[in-house]
């Protein structure tokens, strides 16, 4: 049943529905609702019982539930038809209603499962199951049928579900081909199928893609990273196994699965390459490890092979190609012979044998001699010679007869060609000494052996040699004598095959390399079982001569033996035959024998030296051996039982049809008993065994060689039978496969070769192969007919294919014509064989098919453009070729580089683009024109603005500090090629100091601060004023170093870095962001800050690095100074006035500024006895004259020096003048100024960087954090302006808080800028979001100045400034009260204070009085600085106060509120003022443009103040005015006293005055606007009292009444009329000119006028009026004009 969903409503938790199910008509069906309070308080509630009378419920009432109570409510279901029934209850509570659903459901089926269902992606062929779960949640038992379309599947496809069950069901998906598969799968309901619910099954099929990877080293010619295909395990040791690992990498998004299959011999089931994993799954982006095992089983075999990878179906097939050879052993005798020389009868000789073995394998090796019964003996006949090893070998001579001994042993050597070794020596006694055996000898022997000489003995042979029928060659052997024909030379001594020798031999088989010249029969014999030990037969033994001479046979006895010769010795004549008898005398029972007789048969004559006259006719005796086996195991007792270790190749090596081939075989004996065996060869007859019998000690092996000669290409299986220990029950049967192998080539396409049509005069190339379908390597060659090799080429043309080996060869098809071409070759295969003789080839024939035809080429696009390219990066662009042919064309792309902008040829030569795309200019034709612009970074620092401890630092100031200027312009050249060595931000230097080596090193000098002060914060605005994007970054010497290991940091550090560790260790510099990236026209800020935490000078080497652009070395250095130490930060050593032309008669005075740094006042004083030195070089002519040589500057501002510069002649001045600080230490300044003649160059020109508003933006966007207020402008430029002028300009204040209303208060910095500058307004309220525009006005006095002052604009918070001043009321009153007020404690009451120090007295009255004049008096007197105990911290204003209250018996502490901190916005105002005179005579064009207002009285004698302070400064530079300074404080005082009595009395002398007047009544000069303001009054007054005078008898006829007027008119005569007329106009001409000349009647009009403006300008910025708005014209209809009857003239409102 399904869990019923709960729901809570404001703490009520109930169910939200209650169904009924399995109900039957007639019955009640009672249900219970439960109703829960979960919540922490008591819950009321009401309810509605249900509309319907189907449901009902107990009679409704207020139920109460206290916190974790239930309630069940009992509702009751009668049902009256069989049909669904649905009604609710409703609950009421104060918060809201919530109801409950009543539901009463009929049986149904109802099945649930996903709507969709996504399968995974699937491989084609392959299979993906997805299951899902089918819910039955009807009441009835549901059965169920699937269709789904192909290629989904259900399993199972129907089934049945009771009410409640539930079962899985699996989507089957099995794709065939590959798509994406959306459909509908349906599922039947009921056995009738009447309902139904539809799945909508969702799945992609793709194609699998398997590649190859091998792992491990990457073979030659392979780049890094590709996937390889050919896995090589190289030299593999013979007997030995070697596995490796090889990844199946599925790139593809599907589950791959996939099959590993090879080609196999079908006669040889074990192959030497394997592989365990026949099939698997290879997941999706993953891989499939598979381990191949090479086991290589015939020495110097070269072995490949194949492995097919096949996947979706093997549809996709991937090739594995294996490759590997075998390594055997390669063992070598270091002698080829061992010459005892000559012994003594009964003694003995040894000598040494070394064999070795150069290749990694364990080589067995066995040397086929007895040794018990043989003269010579080896002491270590058989073993196992380890890899790149040597063993010495003992061999011992120890003869039994005095004869010549000669025996050539052979070595077998497991999977080896045999190796042979010669053992001979000459054995001598008293009686018999045969002549000596010597190397040569054998050597003449061969020789004389291909000859045919040696069946002669060397007695006859003596005799033709003297009778000339021999000869001896140069060599020393015999031969022929010269009637020989001369074509056939005599034959030579060859070395024969080691195997062909070894079994070649003539007993072996019927074939020899040479005649034998004496033979034993039987060489082998088995004398079977010997029981009773008495009954052993002896064995005839048979010798015969082949010779023409008598020999003798000697065998060799060795006592002891159990098989004895009879006779010892015995001479046989030619061609004769001679018997011996061999007898067996076992001595034991139950026992096997086994032994090798061995004989030497020589001439007779050779007993005696001297029976030899010619040493070339020595012969070496012929060894003869014969193996014999027995055993006397009784009958019916068991044979040992064998113990051994056979090691036999499963098939003899390939070769060709009718050619013999080899294998060896290898017989161990682990067992503690000897072996014997035989192998029966009449059982096999084409295979043949040598030894065919013998015996084998413990411990040891026996090696064996095969051989066979298969004539056919069929495979055969051969089979030996191996006796051992002479019973029949002991043999093995040994099993090898041989085949001759065809020469069977299998070529691609069944010899077929298609070529897609080729343009004419291209070429196209094509990879055919061919493969070796043999297990031999054969050689090939490609032969093309003659018609055929102009246009058809192949590569490689000749070439060895290895056993199974596949080769591709390139194909190179270039026709000449346009017509379909039918082309033949052929390909010619043979053995590889080392002989000269080439062997019989097969050719196989190809069939060559291709067309020749023409085509074009042309571009989609005939124009691109690339657009802005960065210098030195790279963008690659596609260009869209089509060939509208039906051949494939081969195109050369050139680029015919041209470029526009104007540039070094040099540059353009060098440019890597029109070096590297050059080609030839045969038949090129124009194909698109690609356009690019290469264009570099640009940025620039657009604004700046300080904060923190540098928020009084002005802009001026900070562009110079930073060197802003000076970066900008470097940013806007172009880039050396230095500086594009790293063209991103990188690490690249394992030193703390990174080395830089950058064009250009700026200075970003953040001042200085005392120490603990809040940091100096630089906002630095950076915009990208290119068209690319610009990507920036700030590189600290961490960020450019390589972090290494411990180990491999220098222990030892300079204290520059020690220096530079303190610094970033600390983060005493910072920068953020560090990086980042600009679009073009983006702007980004960025903050720089110094911490002030440590005294002293702090420098960081900072790298600024534009990607692909400049990379500068910022230096960052800042000062912290200790709070009670004067310092002035001097931003540099020198200065700079500005050019002044000679010959100005007042030159302007200019400022040098100092910035006070510290938290305390500092008073300087400038020494300027270089400047006297200076003026007395120039003929005293004060060329530096400074008017400020001391004073003092307040902590955090900036103090002003003026000088004036005034050159003498055109050229450079430079004084070092050494500024002094009182308490702090002096620096020296030199200072420069350029004096320039005005007719050369003009004066505008010379100071332009002084007055130009491109020294710093004037950008307004930057703003430090938390600035509530800016300013429209930072910088206002007046230019030029003449004395006794005005210039205004207008500047909005602009509020940026939405919330909060500001105050703002303006200052300036200096006091003379407060004479020359004004702001309206000067203080006051601004709202949020509001903008009060602010007129900056300067008025210059008569004297020429250079200004460049710096507005401070003090903002506000209005909150918190009244809740500072209601703070400090607060404050006052509560200091006044605890001023009067004490407390008298019992502890001190009755004591003595102490009295107090000096030093403290003084203190607490400096505390308690605070004159304002103390500052004024002390600053006249140089005092020492206070000895003090310890420093103390600069202590903020109300300090003194506040240490008043701080008293430690009190437990009550009122701190003096302190004032909000401003915001400081500063406003740079830069001018130059002139002299009326210079003005004019240097800007006539500018000159109307000026109003100039009469001077008042102030003005007149500021000016004159002016003039006379600069005409004192000047007299000061005279020595004898400097001696002035050395007065005493008494004598100045009295000077001062008897001036101002001199100066009052004369202002209280009214004739003084009187004669003031009268000088004022000259003549007025031509320029009239230039005298004084009190002139222009007392002229005024002397007119206005001369006109009654004048007029007395003509009244005002403005001021009389009309009347009058009329009287006056009619009294008149006409001709005293016209008179009275013409004198009215002459008084009111000259009225209106003595109105004009009024100096209060222009300003009244000038400052009219600039009011009006100015009302205009604020009206538009508040949105009043538009200025932009046409203006409105009203059309009035034209008005007669009147008739004049007389002139009389118009009214005037002067």
């Amino acid at each position: 049943m399904m869990k019923k969903k709960k729901g809570i409503f404001w703490g009520i938790e109930v169910t939200e529905t209650l169904r009924w199910r399995g109900w039957e008509l007639g019955k009640e069906v009672i249900k219970h609702l439960v109703l829960k309070n979960v919540h922490e308080k008591t819950q009321k509630l009401s309810y509605r019982a249900p509309s319907t009378r189907f449901f009902c419920t107990a009679f409704p009432q207020p139920i109460t539930l206290r916190p974790g109570m239930s309630l069940s409510l009992p509702v009751v279901f009668r049902p009256i038809e069989k049909r669904e029934y649905e009604d609710s209850i409703c609950f009421q509570k104060a918060e809201g209603e919530f109801s409950v659903t009543l539901l009463a459901l009929l049986p149904r089926l109802c099945l649930s499962f996903p709507a969709a269902l996504q399968l995974p992606a699937c491989a084609v062929h392959n299979v993906t199951e997805t299951p899902f779960p089918v819910r039955n949640l009807g009441d009835l038992v549901t059965t169920f049928a699937w269709e789904t379309p192909s290629p989904f599947y259900m399993v199972p496809d129907h089934g049945v579900l009771d009410p409640g069950a539930e079962c899985m069901v699996k989507v089957v998906f099995q794709p065939k081909v590959a798509a994406g598969y959306d459909v509908s799968g349906t599922c039947w309901l009921g056995r009738e199928k009447k309902h139904k619910r539809t799945i909508q099954l969702k799945a992609l099929a793709k194609y699998p893609y398997l590649r190859v990877s091998v792992a491990g080293e990457e073979h030659e010619g392979a780049q890094p990273g590709m996937l390889r295909d050919t896995l090589c395990f190289g030299s593999v040791p013979l007997g030995t196994t070697v596995e490796k690992c090889v990844e199946i990498v599925n790139m593809s998004v599907v589950d791959a699965p996939c099959r590993i299959e090879t080609a196999k011999d079908p006669w040889l089931p074990d192959h030497v390459f394997s592989c365990d994993v026949s099939q698997g799954v290879v997941p999706a982006k993953g891989k499939l490890v598979l381990s191949i095992r090479f086991q290589p089983q015939t020495a110097g075999e070269h072995s490949t092979n194949y492995f097919t990878i096949s996947s979706a179906g093997s549809l996709l097939q991937t090739v594995l190609k294996v490759v590997g050879s075998c390594q055997g052993a390669l063992v070598s005798l270091h002698q080829h012979a061992l010459d005892f020389g000559r012994i003594s009868l009964g003694e003995s000789l040894m000598q040494t044998l070394k064999i070795s073995n150069i290749s990694d394998v364990p080589a067995y090796y066995q040397f086929d001699i007895d040794g018990r019964g043989s003269v010579f003996s080896l002491d270590c006949p058989c073993g196992v010679l380890e890899g790149t090893s040597t063993a010495v070998l003992k061999v011992t001579f120890r003869p039994t007869h005095p004869i010549s001994y000669h025996r050539r042993v052979v070595c077998l050597v497991h999977h080896q060609e045999p190796i042979f070794v010669d053992f001979f020596g000459t054995c001598h006694s008293d009686t018999a000494k045969p002549a000596l055996l010597q190397a040569r000898h054998l050597s003449w022997f061969r020789t004389n052996a291909m000859r045919g000489l040696t069946f002669y003995p060397p007695d006859i042979l003596s005799v033709m040699l003297k009778d000339g029928k021999l000869q001896v060659d140069e060599k020393g052997a015999l031969m022929l004598p010269p009637e020989v024909p001369q074509d056939k030379p005599p034959k030579e001594n060859f070395e024969a095959n080691s195997m062909t020798e070894y079994f070649y031999d003539g007993v072996s088989c019927n074939l020899a390399l040479f005649p034998p010249h004496v033979s034993v029969s039987p060489r082998e014999h088995d004398f079977g079982c010997c029981v009773p030990l008495c009954k052993a037969e002896p064995l005839p033994l048979c010798v015969t001569n082949h010779t023409k001479g008598n020999i003798t046979v000697v065998w060799t006895l060795s006592h002891g033996s159990t098989f004895q010769v009879s006779p010892e010795m015995c001479d046989i004549p030619p061609l004769k035959s001679s018997a011996f008898r061999v007898l067996f005398q076992p001595t034991q029972l139950n026992s096997l024998y086994a032994a090798e007789l061995e004989g030497f048969a020589f001439y007779k004559v050779l007993r005696h030296y001297s029976n030899i006259q010619e040493d070339a006719t020595i012969c070496p005796p012929w060894c003869l051996s014969v193996s014999l086996r027995a055993h006397t195991f009784e009958a019916g007792r068991e044979h040992f039982v064998p113990q051994y270790r056979l090691d036999v190749p499963k098939a003899f090596p390939p070769v060709a049809p009718n050619t013999d081939t080899y294998c060896s075989m290898l017989l161990s004996n682990t067992g503690t008993a000897p072996i014997t065996f035989s192998v029966n060869q009449a059982a096999c007859p084409s295979v043949l065994v040598k030894p065919c019998s013998g015996h084998i000690i413990p411990g040891c092996h026996k090696i064996f060689f095969l051989c066979t000669h298969p004539v056919d290409t069929v495979p055969q299986q051969l089979v030996l039978p191996l006796q051992l220990n002479s019973f029949p029950g002991y043999t093995k049967e040994v099993a090898l496969w041989s085949c001759g192998e065809s020469l069977l080539l299998l070529l691609e396409g069944g010899g077929n070769l298609y070529f897609k049509p080729v343009c004419i005069g291209t070429s196209s190339t094509r990879m055919y192969s061919i493969k070796n379908c043999t297990r031999l390597p054969m050689a090939f060659t490609w032969k093309i007919r003659q018609h055929g090799r102009k246009v058809l080429s192949v590569s490689p043309s000749t070439g060895i294919l290895q056993p199974h080996e596949a080769m591709a060869q390139a194909w190179t098809f270039t026709p000449d014509k346009e017509t379909k071409y039918l082309l033949h070759a052929r390909v010619l295969v043979r053995r590889k064989t080392p002989d000269s003789a080439s062997p019989r080839s097969v050719h196989y024939a190809l069939r060559i098919v291709g067309e020749g035809a023409l085509g074009t080429i042309r571009a989609e696009k005939e124009h691109l453009d690339f657009g802005n390219l960065l210098v030195g990066d790279l963008q690659s662009c596609n260009v869209v070729l089509l060939n509208d042919g039906i051949c494939s064309l081969q195109y050369i792309l050139s680029v015919e580089q041209q470029i526009t902008e104007p540039c070094d040829p040099e540059e353009i030569h060098s440019d890597p683009l029109g070096a590297d795309l050059r080609s030839s200019r045969a038949e090129q034709q124009p194909l698109c024109r690609v356009v690019a612009r290469g264009v570099y970074p640009r940025l620039r620092v657009a604004d700046a603005c300080a904060a923190g401890s540098a928020a009084a630092i002005s802009k001026l100031q900070l562009w110079s500090l930073f060197s802003l200027h000076t970066l900008n312009q470097y940013l806007e050249r172009d880039l050396a090629p230095s500086e594009l060595t790293y063209r991103v931000p990188t690490r690249h230097s394992t030193r703390l100091i990174p080395p830089v080596y950058t064009p250009l090193m700026l200075n970003f000098n953040f001042g200085a601060a005392s120490v603990g002060s809040e940091p100096t914060l630089v906002m630095l605005l950076l915009v990208n004023q290119g068209v690319v994007p610009v990507e920036w970054a700030f590189l600290f010497p961490s960020d450019q170093k390589i972090d290494v290991e411990h180990w491999a940091e220098d222990a030892d550090l300079s204290p520059q870095e020690l220096h530079q560790m303190r610094v970033e260790d600390n983060e005493l510099f910072s920068v953020s962001p560090k990086s980042g990236k600009l679009l073009p026209g983006e702007e980004e800020p960025v903050q720089l800050s110094h911490r002030h935490d440590f005294i002293g000078t702090d420098n960081l080497p900072v790298l600024m690095k534009i990607s692909y652009g400049h990379e500068i070395l910022l230096n960052f250095s800042g000062v912290t100074v200790d709070r009670d130490q004067p310092y002035v930060h001097f931003a540099s050593t020198e200065h700079h006035f500005t050019p002044i032309a000679i010959g100005t008669t007042q030159p302007p005075t200019q400022i040098y500024e100092l910035y006070n740094a510290g938290s305390v006042p500092v008073m300087f004083e400038v020494q300027l006895d270089n400047v006297l030195g200076l003026q007395r070089d120039n003929f005293q002519h004060p060329v530096f004259v400074c008017l400020t040589p001391r004073g003092e500057i307040p902590p955090g501002t900036t103090g002003h020096i003026e000088w004036l510069f005034s050159p003498l002649e055109a050229r450079k001045y430079m004084v070092d003048v050494p500024i002094h600080i009182l308490g702090g230490e002096p620096a020296l300044i030199t200072f420069q100024g350029v004096g320039y003649d005005p007719n050369a160059a003009r004066d505008t020109e010379t100071w332009s960087e002084v007055l130009s508003p491109s020294v710093f933006p004037g950008s307004t966007k930057l703003a430090v954090p938390g600035q509530a207020a800016t300013l429209s402008q930072h910088k206002i430029c007046l230019g030029d302006v003449p004395s006794c002028s005005k210039a205004s300009r207008l500047v909005f204040l602009n509020s940026a808080s939405a919330s909060r209303a500001l105050v703002f208060s303006w200052r300036m910095s200096a006091s003379k800028s407060k004479r020359l500058l004004q702001v309206a307004p000067e203080s006051g309220v601004l709202q949020p979001g509001e903008s009060i525009p602010c007129f900056i006005t300067l008025q210059p006095s008569g004297s020429a100045s250079i200004c460049s002052t710096d507005l401070v604009c003090e903002v506000y918070i209005q909150e918190s400034l009244v809740q500072y001043q209601s703070d400090l009321q607060e404050w006052e009153k509560a200091k006044k009260h605890q001023a009067m007020e004490f407390t008298i404690t019992e502890e001190d009451f009755g004591t003595k204070k102490k009295p107090k120090s000096p030093a403290e007295s003084s203190s607490d009255s400096a505390e308690i009085k605070n004159h304002p004049e103390s500052s004024a008096v002390l600053r006249k007197y140089k005092i020492l600085p206070p000895i003090k105990p310890h420093p103390k911290p600069n202590l903020p204003a109300g300090c003194c106060e506040r240490r008043l209250l701080l008293d430690k018996g009190s437990s009550r502490v009122w701190v003096k509120p302190e004032p909000p901190k401003p915001m400081l916005l500063h406003l740079a105002v830069t001018a130059r003022s002139y002299c009326v005179e210079d003005f004019f005579s240097s800007f006539t064009s500018e000159f109307p443009k000026y109003f100039f207002s009469r001077p008042f009285t102030n003005q007149t004698l500021e000016g004159k103040l002016v003039d006379r302070s600069r005409d004192r400064a000047r007299l000061d530079m005279d020595p004898k005015r400097l001696s002035l300074g050395a007065v005493s404080k008494q004598e100045l005082q009295l000077v001062a006293d008897i001036l101002t009595g001199v100066i009052r009395g004369l202002l209280e002398d009214t004739q003084f005055h009187d004669a003031m007047r009268r000088s004022l009544d000259e003549p007025i000069p031509y320029f009239s606007q230039f005298q004084s303001a009190e002139s222009a009054e007392l002229q005024d007054r002397r007119l206005c009292s001369s006109l009654p005078s004048r007029v007395s008898t003509l009244p005002d006829p403005y001021s009389e009444k009309d009347g009058e007027r009329k009287e006056l008119r009619q009294e008149n005569s006409p001709s005293c009329d016209l008179l009275v007329s013409w004198e009215k106009k002459e008084q009111l001409k000259e009225h209106e000119e003595m109105m004009s000349r009024q100096s209060a009647l222009g300003s009244l009009v000038e400052l009219v006028l600039e009011n009006t403006l100015q009302n205009i300008l604020i009206e538009a910025s508040r949105g009043e009026v538009v200025l932009t708005a046409r203006p409105m014209v009203i059309a009035v209809p034209t008005a007669p004009s009147p008739r004049i009857t007389s002139p009389a003239p118009p009214p005037s409102r002067a």
